[in-house]
């Protein structure tokens, strides 16, 4: 009986120390990263160790400007697709894919992002009408995907295709 229970507490202490990484935070599964705030429709931050994240820019696509800034104002669907992303990433684990440049000019991480469940992000988005295709090469891995999905997405009216 007293190996039983000595080997129960050490198996549920090893369990609780593989559930931690070393600073304390709940441990994310492999490879996924927590998301910590949504900037738009196409840009938001992972936690990483550092106090404000990674600032991650979705590849292969450009949602609508959801807040006015000094050189632009807020664009036709910018508040739906902010509003859609955080729906979609809020307080989730994501999957990040990278292409061949991984930072863009503002020195955001370019990626394609998943879901836990396989949701590839950047490809919803324009599959809903919450974006559009912006191809800007090298990074070119699903620009033919993402324009088919356009396509479909303006044939059927949905999102900002939608002409009310």
């Amino acid at each position: 009986m007293i190996r039983y229970l000595t080997a129960l507490v050490l198996f549920s202490f090893v369990g609780t120390l593989a559930s931690c990484n070393f600073n304390g935070k709940a441990h994310e599964a492999p490879g996924f990263y927590q998301v910590k705030k949504i900037v738009d429709g196409d840009t938001f931050y992972i936690e990483d160790e550092t106090s404000k994240g990674t600032k991650i820019r979705l590849i292969g696509v450009d949602a609508p400007e959801s807040r006015k800034t000094f050189k632009r104002e807020i664009g036709y669907y910018g508040k739906e697709a902010k509003e859609y992303l955080k729906t979609l990433l809020d307080g989730k684990l994501v999957r990040l894919e990278y292409d061949i440049d991984r930072f863009d000019q503002y020195k955001r991480t370019l990626a394609y992002v998943y879901l836990e469940d396989g949701t590839f992000v950047n490809a919803d988005l324009v599959k809903n009408g919450y974006a559009m295709v912006m191809t800007v090469p090298p990074n070119l891995k699903y620009a033919d995907d993402f324009l088919k999905l356009q396509r479909e997405a303006r044939e059927n009216g949905r999102g900002l295709w939608n002409e009310q």
